[in-house]
């Protein structure tokens, strides 16, 4: 066996033992959070607000609280993501400003979430005048993951071949008509990731809320955008550090734990199979 070939066993083996660590890993996780947190799940706990200082009861209050700020969050960068990666790409000439917008966007995905917290906290709660509330945080989340969409959406523009464009261009269509229906229909599958993965992050933020959205305790449904609400990162977050009852708390804890790693499961399952469904009804 000559060395080359030896090297690429090695190589092959090492990657496979990487996945089979990760996975393990992974599964040891999730039987760890359902073993602790599975037996909790019922349709009262789904269904019912918070009873006995959060020691009975369910977390519909922080169900209701998450999808309103995930969803919230995603209809804010969303789009402004996916412009700014138009607009990067199809629009943009390389120069130095163009180099400090994409170095900063790079900066942005990097910054700790804490961080973001008191963005929200100074400019949305406090200057803006919108006080703890849905839309406080649910601009702070957007804010958030607004480089990951941008940056996906960027990657995915750009893996659009530049032959389509040429043959758009061929055919009489102008740039914005290419852009519009060409490059971004080509790409939106691609693009799609980028929501996917901004969606695990907003829902499952503890920090950027804290001092935003999330309220300890609150047994009403949010009327308005300018309410506070529940919201299960939140409610794990205070359960396990300042719940008076632990013994009763800490399981409810890994109960909502459960939950939420269910809800991020099932939005992201629904956008794979929109992008999977987007991906077969093309022909190229």
């Amino acid at each position: 066996m000559g060395l080359r070939k030896l090297k690429e066993i090695l190589g092959i083996n090492a990657l496979r033992l990487a996945i089979l660590i990760s996975v393990i890993f992974l599964f040891l996780f999730i039987i760890l959070i359902f073993v602790k947190g599975g037996k909790l799940i019922s349709f009262t706990f789904l269904t019912q607000p918070p009873k006995a200082g959060m020691t009975k009861g369910g977390i519909f209050p922080a169900i209701i609280g998450t999808l309103y700020l995930t969803i919230l969050s995603l209809l804010f960068a969303f789009p402004i993501g996916v412009l700014s990666a138009i607009y990067l790409v199809e629009y943009a000439k390389e120069n130095l400003l163009v180099t400090i917008i994409r170095t900063a966007i790079g900066t942005l995905a990097g910054v700790p979430s804490i961080i973001f917290g008191l963005f929200g906290l100074a400019i949305f709660v406090v200057t803006f005048g919108f006080g703890v509330s849905i839309l406080s945080g649910s601009l702070t989340l957007g804010i958030m993951v607004l480089p990951l969409i941008i940056k996906a959406s960027e990657e995915a523009i750009k893996a659009v071949p530049d032959s389509f464009r040429e043959a758009s261009y061929a055919l009489g269509a102008t740039r914005r008509q290419t852009i519009l229906k060409v490059v971004v229909p080509t790409a939106i599958p691609s693009i799609l990731t980028g929501a996917i993965m901004s969606i695990g992050r907003a829902a499952g933020e503890t920090a950027p809320i804290l001092f935003t959205a999330a309220t300890f305790y609150t047994r009403r449904l949010p009327k308005s955008i300018f309410d506070e609400v529940m919201v299960l990162p939140y409610h794990i977050y205070a359960l396990m550090t300042e719940g008076t009852s632990p013994e009763y708390q800490v399981p409810i804890a890994y109960g909502t734990a459960v939950v939420l790693l269910g809800l991020v499961l099932v939005i992201s399952s629904v956008s794979i199979i929109i992008r999977y469904r987007m991906r077969r009804s093309k022909k190229w």
